[in-house]
């Protein structure tokens, strides 16, 4: 089939094609609702390019700022993939043959409701409103909790000492530019001994700019003319408070990863753990060697690396996990920009509004994630990955806190990023929408923290971290256990806090074998794509403990949901066997309830194996602020007492239910998990646990027969466990998963790939492997699979004349043929040029439904066919066919005039840089009629 187009327009209907449209290889007229539908894409999206170089584009309004959320095209609910950012800023551009193959869809579906994403908010569409005429539930402030017995932000008794080093740059895996190897310390005076280290990451933004003018960029090395952005140099306040109470910091810049991590798997995780441990690794030798250490260093204490802290910000964060992981867990050589060995011991991360693309956290390494209630960058706050997805996984003994910010944005962590304090230009990121103005986070709010309150709460909790974690001072945990605890150094900002692991004891966890009755619940699955089972709809809002990865359907990955109208209806939750609750002093329940919500009222129970039940006392639950733009579905923690099950002779080593009644008229609440609590900060002792790294295949398709390929699953360490792993073949949309078991000795996951040779020409084809923990394991590398490469010759497209001088009324008439047979459709594209001598066919010698269903022009006034932009003639040869024909039909008007001409030149676009390069030229001639 080949058909008349604007450029722009003709891809759409040519991808529709590729999608699997039943068009045959015959020229027929194309029906006016196929065009329509052609140019029914949503404002701001374009195709660009033909063949390999097809391209799918979104152009933003505006400028979108470089973050650390990964910009995503949508399909409905669909991934298609994650395109590439053009300098300017503005332009996302993707593959087609890489959406239709990652989406997994093929006709209409298959570009259907596109959307732009980034960490759960759409860029291409203003947030959902309140609508006309419905009442905004009003927006309170939770009252500050009692104060502590310790306030961690209160500066200590030693001065500071600040200066900056610079060492020769690293090569990473995947980084053709070397990355530089530059950092700011911040140290104490006057003390004695070795003191703890302290180091910051910061996150993934701009990297240049152009002193007295607004224009950044994200590229490296700096151009002439151009600044870096000293992101590295954002957390001198938070290095300051803890250089006072005798830590050693030093924060370290990563400009040169943030540059070169867009088309990486693991969007620059594996790169920032090893540029983190290249500086440890420094750390390490001027401890044992003081004279060659930076002028700085000599001059701060010696840093005592058995005691080290990490502190990550937004994929500094997820960098930060990840050198964790690798410190203990060492991942595979190519993989890995630090091969030498391992002389420090991390005692704890602090995570800052993390990105955690791979939902990997690292189980037997303490950890508290900041939530900033007001991200704008990260805003579905998938750092509580960081705590939900260490549940099971290993002993448990480690502390992993959330700590939710109200009023926080993203940025203003670091003053690097802040407006009024940076060097380079900043911004908000939650940024304002002055038609509907935000409740919660537009600047002015009451809600909304101003920079400095928010940069000294970020500071006051990063410290008691570090009073925790490194210290070991228990007196700081009840400010990050969920115990409603203070920090006084942070006020105005309310800090709300919940915990998994620590001194917790057997739970319930709704992602293993538990039944729900009674009271309206159910169980729900945290991200599918079944409206019918999910815990919340897209249209409510978001929670981060719902926070997608990579398969729009994980599979256990639940909680329990119920609603009531009246009082009394008892919820039922009934684990697969009885857990123990002894030498617990309560039991600890995660829950949330809809935001600006207030006086949830909930009876809690529990009933033993031999049916003894005492209702242990009432809890209350408020929803947190929030509006249409924040992920403010995020659990409150509650403590009800055990001491009334013991007077009630309840056998609290075999509980056999929990059951949950609603108090309050009505309302709806989701369990996320309940614990046995004590008190205490245990001692963490790593457990020896699998690592699992998913590799990627490249292979070629061969000329004939079948070849069984196995995707590369590495294992490495001791101990056996469980993983879940997901497969998406390729050309397909049905994902499947298994649970598979690691033992010792096994040297990898059994995923074979079959691969069908040919001799006819086709796109690459990429099949994609995801693992995830789910019980004693490690997880590094989470995605990968096999890629096959086409290894057949491209056809080349040959264009003749079939009808190219007719009488009026008739048809110009073209041939497109192929050299020989393809697998995917091929294209043959004839532009329009402006005659260079004669009479130019016009638009109105040409059938006016025909131009209005390629072009969507009316004939009137009367103009040369080349005078419409980006007018073409494209023809698509369908798959196993050798040839398509193309018409412009003309038409008869009975006036008499002059032959008239239409130009046409046939472009072909370079596979590699999609430039496009000229063809041969053709000329069809129209005569008169009368």
């Amino acid at each position: 089939m080949l058909r008349a187009r604007r450029i722009w327009v003709t891809a759409a209907a040519v991808l529709a094609v590729v999608a699997g449209s039943p068009y045959g290889a015959q020229a027929q007229q194309p029906t006016r609702s196929a065009a329509a539908a052609d140019e029914q894409l949503p404002s701001g999206w374009t195709f660009t390019g033909a063949g390999e170089q097809r391209q799918l584009v979104w152009r933003s309004d505006s400028p979108v700022p470089m973050g650390d959320a990964r910009v995503e095209f949508y399909a409905g609910d669909r991934l298609l993939g994650r395109p590439s950012a053009a300098k300017d800023g503005r332009t996302y551009r993707l593959p087609v043959e890489d959406a239709l193959k990652a989406g997994g869809l093929k006709g209409a579906r298959a570009f259907e409701d596109l959307q732009v994403h980034a960490g759960g908010r759409r860029l291409d569409a203003a947030a959902p409103g309140t609508a006309a005429g419905a009442r905004r539930a009003p927006v309170t402030l939770p009252a500050l909790e009692p104060a502590g017995a310790v306030d961690p932000g209160k500066p200590g008794s030693y001065r500071t000492v600040s200066g900056e080093y610079t060492l020769n740059s690293v090569k990473l895996p995947e980084m053709r530019v070397p990355v530089e190897m530059k950092a700011v310390v911040v140290a104490p005076t006057g003390t004695t001994g070795r003191r703890p280290l302290a180091l910051f990451l910061h996150g993934r933004h701009s990297t240049c700019y152009k002193p007295g003018s607004d224009d950044i960029s994200g590229e490296w090395p700096c151009p002439a003319g151009e600044k870096q952005i000293p992101s590295y140099r954002g957390y001198l306040r938070d290095q300051k408070l803890l250089a006072s109470q005798g830590y050693v910091t030093v924060s370290i810049s990563a400009n040169g990863i943030n540059a070169q991590d867009g088309p990486l798997e693991d969007a620059g995780a594996q790169a920032r753990s090893s540029l983190v441990r290249q500086h440890l690794a420094h750390w390490a030798q001027w401890a044992a060697n003081r004279p060659s250490a930076p002028a700085i260093v000599r001059g701060a204490p010696p840093a005592d690396l058995s005691r080290v802290l990490l502190v990550g910000h937004s994929r500094g964060g997820e960098g930060v996990n990840r050198a964790a992981m690798d410190s203990l867990y060492r991942p595979p050589a190519d993989q890995d920009g630090y091969h030498g060995p391992v002389r420090w011991n991390i005692r704890g991360t602090v995570l800052i509004g993390p990105t955690i693309f791979g939902q990997n956290p690292v189980a037997d390494v303490p950890s508290m994630t900041i939530l900033p209630g007001c991200d704008g960058d990260v805003s579905d706050l998938q750092g509580e990955v960081a705590v939900d997805g260490t549940r099971g996984i290993s002993r448990g003994a480690a502390l992993h806190s959330a700590v939710y910010v109200i009023g926080a944005n993203h940025n203003y962590f670091n003053t690097e990023w802040t407006p009024g304090q940076a060097q380079a230009p900043a911004d908000d990121d939650f940024g304002s929408d002055p038609d509907e103005r935000d409740p919660v986070c537009d600047v002015g709010t009451r809600i909304r923290l101003t920079p400095d309150q928010q940069h000294r709460a970020g500071s006051s909790y990063i410290a008691a971290a570090a009073r925790l974690f490194v210290a070991g001072d228990d007196r700081v945990r009840p400010l990050l256990d969920g115990s409603g605890r203070r920090a006084p150094s942070a006020d105005p900002a309310r800090v709300l806090t919940h915990a998994v692991g620590g001194n917790r004891s057997a739970g319930i966890l709704p992602d293993g074998a538990v039944t729900v009755q009674g009271g309206g619940g159910r169980l729900c699955s945290a991200v599918d794509d079944r409206a019918s089972v999910r815990c919340l709809a897209p249209e409510a809002g978001q929670s981060p403990h719902f926070a997608s990865w990579m398969p729009p359907r994980e599979v256990g990955r639940r909680a329990v949901t119920f609603k009531w109208s009246q009082p009394g209806g008892a919820v039922r939750v009934t684990p697969g066997r009885p857990v123990s609750l002894g030498g617990a002093k309560a039991l600890a329940l995660r829950v949330f309830v809809p935001p600006n919500t207030t006086g949830t009222q909930l009876d809690v129970s529990v009933t033993d194996t031999a049916g003894k039940h005492a209702t242990l006392g009432r809890v209350r639950v408020d929803g947190l602020p929030g509006s249409p733009r924040t992920a403010s579905y995020w659990a409150r923690e509650v403590r009800v007492p055990l001491s009334a099950a013991a007077r009630a002779g309840v056998d609290l080593r075999k509980v056999r239910s929990v059951e949950l009644t609603p108090r309050s008229r009505a309302g709806q609440a989701w369990l996320i998990d309940t614990w046995g609590w004590r008190p205490g900060t245990p001692a963490v002792r790593a457990a020896a646990l699998p690592r699992v790294d998913i590799g990627r295949l490249t292979v070629k398709e061969g000329d004939s027969g079948s070849r069984t390929y196995r995707v590369p699953v590495r294992l490495a360490g001791r101990g056996s466990g469980t993983v879940r792993v997901y497969v998406l073949p390729a050309g397909s949309e049905t994902m499947t998963s298994r649970l598979v078991t690691v033992r010792p000795g096994q040297h990898g996951i059994d995923v074979p790939v079959t691969v069908k040779g040919d001799t006819l020409y086709d796109y690459e084809s990429w099949m994609y492997v995801m693992v995830k923990a789910v019980r004693g394991t490690v997880i590094g590398s989470y995605t990968g699979g096999v890629t096959v490469t086409n290894d057949d010759p491209k056809p080349k497209v040959t264009v003749t004349p079939v009808a190219d001088r007719v009488t009026e009324g008739q048809r110009l008439t073209w041939r497109g043929t192929l050299s020989a047979p393809s697998r995917t459709e091929m294209n043959a594209i004839l532009e329009i040029l402006p005659v260079t001598g004669g009479t130019e066919l016009s638009t109105t010698d040409v059938d006016p439904a025909w131009l209005m269903d390629v072009s969507g022009e009316s004939p009137l006034p009367s103009r040369p066919l080349s005078s419409i932009d980006g007018l073409a003639l494209w023809g698509t040869v369908p798959p196993g066919s050798l040839s398509a024909e193309v018409s412009v039909p003309t038409v008869a008007d009975g006036v008499a005039e002059p032959a008239r001409t239409l130009r046409l030149r046939q472009i072909e676009y370079d596979d590699e840089t999609g430039d496009p390069i000229p063809g041969p030229e053709f000329t069809g001639t129209v005569l008169d009629a009368s």
